[in-house]
């Protein structure tokens, strides 16, 4: 289906051992199994308007020592400005669509001229689902799997549905998803500046939204994965896939799920590095540039996610970004909105 994807989502597999390959190669499966913590704990969005003010200041955006992309930091001023609560949720979304009637990108017969070089009939309405790896897998990229069927109302592919997930990030959703949310409120999906700057909550500099430490008090702060990518997750943080929007600590602002659980799309063209806009020969991209997947229109994602672990994808703080195609969504992929004053 879409070319990129694979590339996109095996960035770093070489680096797990071949060994850990003897699981099964079953879907993670965003249902309501967990280990050690209640869903009755979780703080719920009450509503569209659920929106928290943060004061504008100045902060340092960017950082040093994990990956290049996150380079050169420096500071940077930001207005003040409202932003949801928590992620926008299977309710929120369904909201939306039952007014608008909204038909999401991967529900959606993809247009031959979006993908240049696939045969037409290969191009099919679905999204993306992370896969543990099986003896069988025989390719690291087999982690993600491109499944035909598979979006917001059907997460895990066809059959599967979101009730008793209400209350669960909505995921499959593109970038043009996000904000035709985001435009029928009346918001805006939020700058890259904006979003770390909510992330961190008022710690400036930080590593994490909640410190220098990854556990605070000995407990978790965020769902990420426990144990070696991608082959075993101790679930130690109580959610084996993704957790119902405010299940783990707010931060200093107030806001949930800046960190982990799934990723955020924000309004910034991605470039390897704050302020490269031009590339090596010296020609401006102007729908951003990945090494990576040259000629494919990226934004930035933020906050890593449930799948982030200390092995494989430290990116679940404030500081990191991503590189994701405009076009695709994924079983890991959501979003939050925000409001400007004036």
């Amino acid at each position: 289906m879409y070319k990129f994807f694979v590339i996109a989502f095996s960035i770093i597999a070489a680096a797990v051992l071949g060994y850990f390959f003897a699981m099964t190669g079953k879907p993670i499966v965003n249902d309501t199994a967990h280990t050690r913590q209640s869903q009755s704990t979780c703080a719920k969005s009450t509503g569209h308007a659920d929106m928290v003010w943060v004061e504008g200041g100045v902060f340092t955006r960017g950082a040093t020592g994990f990956y290049p992309e996150e380079a050169p930091p420096g500071e940077i001023e930001v207005d003040g400005f409202w932003i949801d609560r928590f992620e926008v949720t299977n309710t929120r979304f369904s909201e939306f669509v039952e007014a608008t009637g909204y038909v999401s990108i991967a529900e959606r017969e993809p247009n031959p001229e979006d993908f240049p070089g696939i045969e037409a009939e290969l191009l099919e309405p679905g999204s993306i689902i992370f896969i543990r790896p099986s003896e069988s897998a025989g390719r690291l990229t087999q982690w993600w799997q491109f499944v035909p069927g598979a979006n917001w109302r059907e997460p895990t592919g066809p059959g599967s549905s979101i009730k008793g997930r209400e209350h669960y990030p909505v995921v499959h959703v593109a970038y043009e998803d996000a904000l035709a949310y985001a435009n029928w409120l009346g918001h805006t999906l939020p700058t890259e500046t904006q979003w770390e700057y909510a992330a961190r909550g008022g710690l400036d500099k930080a590593v994490f939204a909640w410190g220098n430490e990854f556990l605070l008090e000995g407990k978790y702060q965020a769902n990420t994965w426990q144990g070696i990518f991608p082959v075993m997750n101790s679930n130690e943080d109580g959610f084996s896939g993704t957790a119902p929007v405010g299940c783990f600590p707010a931060n200093g602002y107030g806001l949930h799920d800046m960190i982990g659980n799934v990723w955020e799309w924000v309004d910034a063209w991605y470039y390897p590095g704050h302020g490269q806009q031009v590339s090596a020969n010296g020609n401006s991209h102007a729908q951003g540039h990945d090494p990576r997947q040259p000629g494919v229109p990226v934004k930035v994602i933020k906050g890593g996610s449930y799948l982030c672990a200390e092995n494989y994808c430290r990116r679940y703080r404030p500081a990191a970004r991503h590189a994701q195609e405009t076009m695709l969504g994924a079983t890991h992929i959501g979003f939050r909105t925000v409001k400007n004053r004036g």
